[in-house]
């Protein structure tokens, strides 16, 4: 099997179909009072998309899938600047 590296995709892009549909399950099943609102969560994905830490839907300053993190309201960007604190 060939090893993909992608950088700047989300999981849908690298996962396989069973695994992204789980992830998917997962975040949709997060409780309302934690979860991101959905302009909020599609705001921060996009940019991580433009972030270069983002490689293979993991960010590479923390470690995360970076839509599991995004999905939680009181999580943050990893990265010194925070990006989505400018998220209003």
């Amino acid at each position: 099997m060939e090893n993909r590296f992608c950088k700047k995709c989300l999981m849908n892009e690298v996962m396989g179909q069973a695994e992204y549909k789980h992830m998917q399950d997962y975040i949709s099943n997060i409780d309302s009072f934690i979860k991101t609102e959905e302009k909020d969560y599609k705001e921060r994905l996009g940019i991580c998309m433009d972030c270069d830490n983002l490689i293979n839907g993991m960010c590479k300053l923390c470690g995360c899938y970076v839509e599991m993190r995004a999905a939680v309201k009181k999580n943050y960007c990893p990265n010194i600047e925070r990006k989505w604190d400018k998220i209003s």
